[in-house]
């Protein structure tokens, strides 16, 4: 039998001492300013003996019953990981006043679009038009903008056309960025408070705090109008929201209302991007840990641990997932408007928008004669469509191409193959396995393929080129020749899978060689409009094969023939293939950019990102190096340090015995896989990656390394005074970096000397040869030509 659980005598010892160390006189004098600074937040921790081995006791689970000093630890550990002294309040209203300074300087300056406000402010002036617009990241942080926007005036007149584009004197530019400043602020305080919260001295903490407050690429990010700000305010707040749930017990009232900040703040946080998910997988991880000490804990039912893992899979999953499908909800009633956005959507999805001109009410039967417009089905391309250009390579014949917008070239009439240009008096279906003709209405060339490349796809020996082929009194030969393939699977039950019905019907084409008519995302050049490319496919993918008549209009007729349209989607139909655009979208951004760069180089700080340049000035994101290197180090060192210890644990001796190491390894460890939760996703993209997608789990990084700071100047210092100087020499040397490097966060006054004793090293690509050679040459340098809204239309309108 297992024997019953009791304590070991250190532990009796240690919950003495930490009794008498938690129990505070009435009459103990106020600790001096140093002392209230300095206050160990830090509480041993309590271990039991259970059956075979010693098991670690949760301090915010300690039971009240057998320990009696459990309500007096539980109230100290929360007292002295709070804000509740006149001498913290002082240092947080100076980290306020420090960081407003550093965020909301001159934030009218530039004053013409900065790098992705090109996207984001464009966004912004759609939802105040209620335009429907897509973007490859959820509403949230844009619909904020647009709601700044809108509290300051804005009409949506200004599109954001272009980087460096100046804002006309009606835009409330500064109003739009000051959210983001704003939001920038807020996320200091809250690494403030989340640090302590996690145990560490209130005069470390400032420090870091106030050394993220000068971190230069985040002093970046939160002065424009872009979604990076927003967001991790809202990872902080998640951050922040779940370490102060773990000061109180599981299912107690402020355990339970921080769990559920902690569920709001992440569904806000996926909301604006999906880099929340990685947030999501974080505090996951932490939860099933925590669970694993919950089941490891003898003096804890487990019927109490089920019902914590329930409540924190509906705090922390369902809450954030309930959130998430609101802002999609509002994002949808919002954007009411069709907009060019939309071409990437169903014409089911595109019909719920006001304006649209998807075909409605249109006959349902095709038949011989019918003049029909096809979709493509496994793109957004659009319709089959040709015009009187020629190819410039291959037949040099008329191209065939798909076009995104409605056109009558893209009308096709449909014939017999071995009857065409017969005209029938009765209506006649096409059935499975028909074989036609399509000939091209507007240029009278009928759909035609051969045995020559494709135009753009001409290293792929399974495609050939698709044209339009034909003169007058020429009836085609067998290259026009296509058999329809009804794609039962696909087609609506029904006649649909028989004969061929607009819209209900899903085909394939084969061409009399054997190949199938195909299209994929590839472009064709500007000699070709950028329109995307048609071939005839050997061995194509099946879904980028098929088909369907959308329009369709026929002579021979009844009036009161059947009619169909687009069955009209529900809000999680919408949801859903909302979700596959953007998927599928966001994987396909794989063009190269003259800034990107890889996850690996990074943490190294190799290079940054070019944001706007003019008036020979420049914004440059770039990172401070010497916290951005430190934080890298400190990863490094914990990870050899950890293997050490693990292979000292397996020889027998003790380790994590002592309390300030056994919580900078819990709060570290937990920070680490924050980090790499929010890193190592960006092995795995194939997308286009900037330094800018490194934030997120370089916040998590700071915040492991303030408890690396930490212990280092506060308990492996031995002298105090020794330790509070190196903390104190750090924090100056990264505010001297956050100063020599302000110009590029600004976009101010600089020359080509100081910049270029600033590029250690040459990745650091900022262009020193833009500055001037003496800072007097700025006043000559004119730096605005401010113009209404109304006035850049009609300029635009008389180019």
């Amino acid at each position: 039998m297992a024997k019953k659980p009791g304590k070991t005598q250190n532990s009796q010892a240690q919950s003495q001492r930490a009794s008498k160390k938690n129990k505070i006189p009435a009459d103990e004098p106020s600790p001096s300013l140093l002392q209230a600074i300095d206050q160990d937040p830090v509480l041993p921790f309590e271990v039991k003996d259970g059956p075979e081995r010693p098991f670690l006791q949760i301090d915010t689970e300690i039971d009240e019953q057998t320990d009696k000093s459990a309500p007096d630890r539980k109230e100290k550990i929360v007292q002295l990981r709070t804000m509740n002294t006149k001498v913290e309040r002082l240092l947080v209203l100076s980290l306020v006043l420090i960081a407003s300074y550093v965020r909301l300087k001159n934030l009218s300056w530039p004053n013409s679009v900065v790098f992705d406000e090109v996207h984001f402010g464009k966004f912004a002036a759609k939802y105040v038009k209620n335009q429907f617009f897509f973007d490859v990241h959820p509403p949230l942080a844009k619909m904020l903008f647009a709601y700044f926007s809108s509290m300051a005036g804005f009409k949506g007149d200004f599109l954001f056309s272009k980087i460096g584009e100046e804002f006309p004197s009606d835009t409330p530019y500064v109003f739009m960025r000051l959210f983001a400043a704003v939001s920038g602020l807020f996320t200091v305080l809250l690494m403030y408070f989340t640090l302590r919260s996690s145990g560490i001295r209130m005069w470390v903490a400032y420090l870091v705090t106030l050394c993220f407050a000068v971190e230069n690429s985040f002093v970046t990010i939160s002065r424009y109008i872009l979604l990076d700000s927003p967001l991790m305010l809202f990872i902080a707040a998640a951050a922040y929201a779940f370490k102060k749930s773990q000061l109180y017990p599981a299912l107690s009232f402020n355990g339970s209302r921080y769990l559920l900040a902690t569920g709001v703040a992440l569904g806000f946080a996926v909301a604006s991007k999906w880099v929340g998910l990685f947030t999501i997988a974080w505090v996951g991880a932490l939860c099933a840990i925590r669970l694993m000490f919950y089941l490891g804990d003898l003096t804890i039912p487990i019927s109490k641990t089920i019902k914590i893992a329930l409540s924190k899979l509906i705090f922390l999953l369902v809450v954030p997932f309930i959130l998430y499908a609101t802002f999609f909800y509002v994002h949808f009633e919002t954007l009411i408007n069709d907009g060019d956005g939309s071409a990437f959507f169903s014409p089911g999805f595109r019909m719920t928008l006001k304006g649209n001109n998807i075909p409605q009410n249109v006959y349902s039967d095709v038949g011989v004669g019918s003049v029909v417009t096809l979709r493509h089905l496994g793109t957004h391309g659009g319709y089959l469509h040709s015009h009187t250009a020629t190819y410039e390579t291959g037949s040099k014949q008329q191209q065939v191409t798909c076009y995104g917008h409605l056109d009558d070239n893209n009308k096709w009439l449909i014939e017999l193959a071995n009857r065409p240009g017969v005209t029938l008096n009765s209506f006649q279906n096409i059935t499975d396995g028909e074989k036609i003709k399509l000939f091209h209405i507007n240029t009278q060339h009928r759909l035609h393929s051969h045995d020559h490349k494709p135009p753009v796809s001409s290293n792929s020996d399974w495609q050939k080129e698709i044209s339009c082929y034909g003169f007058a009194g020429f009836n085609g030969d067998w290259n026009d020749d296509w058999t329809v393939e009804i794609d039962k699977r696909k087609s609506t039950p029904g006649d649909a899978q028989k004969v061929v019905k607009a819209i209900d019907t899903k085909f394939r084409l084969r061409h009399s060689s054997g190949c199938y008519l195909f299209s994929h995302k590839t472009k064709l050049p500007k000699w070709g409009f950028e329109q995307q490319e048609v071939t005839c496919a050997h061995s194509g993918k099946p879904h980028l094969t098929l088909w369907q008549i959308e329009g369709s209009e026929s002579a021979v007729l009844p009036s009161d023939s059947k009619r169909t349209s687009y069955s009209i989607p529900n809000f999680w139909s919408k949801f859903i293939e909302s979700h596959k655009v953007m998927w599928n979208i966001n994987k396909g951004l794989t063009a190269t950019h003259v800034y990107q760069s890889y996850p690996q180089e990074w943490p190294l700080l190799q290079r940054g990102i070019s944001y706007w340049g003019n008036h020979n000035r420049q914004v440059y994101l770039f990172g401070n190096a010497i916290l951005w290197w430190s934080v890298s180090f400190a990863v490094v060192l914990f990870a050899i340090v950890s293997a050490v210890e693990l292979i000292l644990w397996h020889l027998g001796s003790p380790v994590l015995n002592e309390p300030h190491v056994m919580n900078y390894h819990i709060q570290y460890v937990e920070y680490i896989l924050g980090f790499l939760a929010h890193y190592i996703p960006s092995f795995l993209m194939q997308r286009q990656m900037f330094l800018h997608h490194y934030l997120p789990a370089y916040y998590f990084g700071i915040l492991a390394f303030a408890h690396a700071f930490d212990i280092t100047v506060t308990y492996v210092c031995k002298k105090k005074r020794v330790g509070q100087v190196l903390a104190l020499i750090f924090t100056i040397v990264v505010v001297a970096f956050y100063y020599y490097y302000s110009p590029i966060i600004y976009g101010t006054e600089w020359t080509k000397e100081q910049c270029k004793k600033t590029q250690w090293f040459h990745g650091w690509d900022y262009n020193c040869n833009g500055f001037v050679d003496d800072l007097t040459e700025y006043a000559t340098i004119p730096t605005t030509t401010t113009t209404t809204a109304a006035e850049t239309a009609a300029a635009a309108a008389a180019n």
